[in-house]
């Protein structure tokens, strides 16, 4: 089997052109991203009103409920180790 170096291949210069190009912030590369961004946004399928409300305020109780049940755990703890502490 015998391998090639990276320098022996004329390649090598080339393809480092193209990623040397495909970084530059030039004004043609900037405007084509833009484009492609509107694109994907255009794919995207946004969920109608109604359901936004329910689940945000779906994760708004979620988020009281949780933060009840740490605070109680977190007082209940705290009055243990008080209490062995005495």
């Amino acid at each position: 089997m015998v391998s090639k170096k990276k320098g022996q291949s004329g390649k090598g210069k080339a393809d480092e052109a193209v990623v040397q190009k495909k970084f530059l912030f030039s004004p043609s590369n900037v405007r084509e991203f833009i484009r492609e961004v509107e694109a994907e946004f255009k794919k995207i399928v946004w969920p109608v009103r109604k359901v936004t409300f329910g689940l945000t305020g779906f994760v708004i109780v979620l988020v009281i409920i949780i933060a009840i049940y740490l605070g109680s755990v977190d007082l209940l703890l705290g009055k243990l180790v008080s209490w062995v502490l005495k």
